[in-house]
């Protein structure tokens, strides 16, 4: 196995996973992110930027085209995320006695990986340093 098999490996995880988050909003709408935005002073037409974190971001990384931009966006998205509906539950645990937001924390650091590591030779665009 070489490492970019693992690079490989690793942006389908972080891309496949949150992917599954953007088709719920693709689906469903995004008033609830609308009404957390408004609820804290901020524009409600920004929620459509989910679109960009959970779906968009999420196809150019599992494509391997604009990997780093694409896992930037991610840990932006997965901040907000935290700051608007997960701030009480930063010191708590889950019921399964986890982190409250392990899953979170997952999706932050596998992108940062993601941007420390660059999407290796099995990616639809070379390595650069926008990829």
């Amino acid at each position: 196995m070489s490492t970019d098999t693992g690079k490989l490996v690793l942006r389908l995880t972080l891309g496949l996973l949150l992917l599954f988050h953007g088709w719920s909003k693709i689906t469903g709408g995004v008033d609830f992110v609308t009404g957390m935005l408004q609820s804290n002073g901020l524009p409600g037409f920004l929620a459509y930027l989910v679109y960009l974190g959970e779906f968009l971001a999420p196809l150019f990384l599992i494509a391997g085209a604009y990997t780093r931009v694409a896992a930037y966006i991610i840990v932006g998205n997965m901040v907000v995320a935290i700051f608007l509906v997960h701030m009480g539950e930063i010191f708590t645990l889950g019921g399964a006695g986890g982190w409250a937001l392990e899953l979170q924390a997952f999706y932050i650091m596998t992108a940062v990986v993601v941007i420390l590591l660059g999407p290796g030779k099995l990616s639809f665009m070379p390595e650069s340093r926008w990829n």
